[in-house]
């Protein structure tokens, strides 16, 4: 009886240590949530993968500001598809886009959090988040 408590404690803190990874990783601590900026360019390069969708955007972020590539992390791909709109072909590569997203911390880098998208070409918005598209009343 001893061996299996033992082995039963010995489980726990195991499961406890990955569940602690597992939330450190899906943090948005990194990003300044208090400032939202905007790039506007044309992508080039989504990438549909767990544990999270990223979108390489090569554009400008300020007036005069040379294109630069930068790197948007979103959500995961069912997150994003609960969403609505978005899908894996939804976004392509050389599709202008306006979006709208939080900076990282660290300064003078170029990634940020993806809070919306919008396709300019269509006026599409994607959102980037599942709470920017809930409806009163539904849970």
């Amino acid at each position: 009886m001893r061996r299996l408590l033992k082995s039963i404690g010995v489980l726990a803190v195991l499961a406890a240590a990955g569940i602690s990874q597992v939330a450190a990783h899906h943090s948005t601590s990194m990003f300044d949530m208090q400032q939202t900026e905007v790039v506007k360019g044309k992508v080039v390069q989504l990438r549909w993968v767990n544990p999270h969708v990223t979108l390489i955007v090569r554009g400008a972020h300020k007036s005069g500001e040379a294109p630069a590539e930068w790197l948007m992390e979103a959500t995961s791909p069912g997150n994003l598809t609960r969403i609505g709109a978005w899908r894996r072909d939804a976004i392509k590569p050389g599709d202008e886009v306006e979006v709208l997203f939080h900076p990282l911390r660290e300064g003078g880098k170029k990634h940020g959090l993806l809070r919306q998208l919008t396709l300019l070409v269509t006026g599409d918005v994607f959102a980037g988040n599942i709470h920017d598209r809930e409806t009163a009343g539904l849970e």
